[in-house]
């Protein structure tokens, strides 16, 4: 799909999620601003919610909408098919770990691997369940920036964040 469109829908569908956010942001290829695009990808701070066979509150009366693809909220990264007839990848972060899942659904995916995991395992951290860690100690990664400065590189914009083949 061609970027204007989708990042159209992406908007559209953001605004509906907004409310139930206490952050919320376009990432991925659409992010990249790459010419075509795949999926849409979203990276929420999600408001409390609850989403228990019928009973539904917040952002799960939203998401649960339009149809799954993999993942049952509650969780962590959920698919979903917009009636666009394009995917929705949604990914739930938190306040500590909002650059650190930002910064790798930004992608593209080699970047996200070559680039920034690669950076942080030369510093001695893993990550471990959306989190990085410092000899045992989570290593708070509010913003894009704390990667970028964590793995002692100069920030990159997200239409740069490719790796030449």
């Amino acid at each position: 799909m061609e970027l204007v469109k989708a990042r159209g829908i992406a908007e559209k569908y953001m605004e509906q999620l907004r409310p139930h956010c206490f952050r919320i942001e376009i990432a991925g290829s659409i992010r990249r601003e790459k010419p075509e695009v795949k999926d849409i990808e979203i990276v929420a701070i999600p408001r409390p919610y609850e989403s228990i066979g019928i009973f539904q509150t917040g952002i799960a009366t939203v998401v649960n909408q339009w149809p799954k693809v993999k993942g049952e909220l509650p969780c962590k990264y959920t698919q979903r098919l917009l009636p666009e007839g394009i995917k929705l990848d949604l990914f739930f972060a938190n306040k500590n770990n909002w650059g650190l899942i930002f910064a790798i659904r930004t992608g593209s995916a080699e970047y996200s691997h070559q680039i920034l995991a690669k950076g942080w395992v030369a510093k001695g951290c893993k990550s471990i369940r959306g989190h990085l860690y410092y000899h045992g100690h989570t290593v708070q990664t509010s913003e894009e920036e704390d990667i970028f400065k964590l793995i002692g590189i100069p920030w990159t914009e997200p239409s740069k964040r490719e790796v030449d083949e």
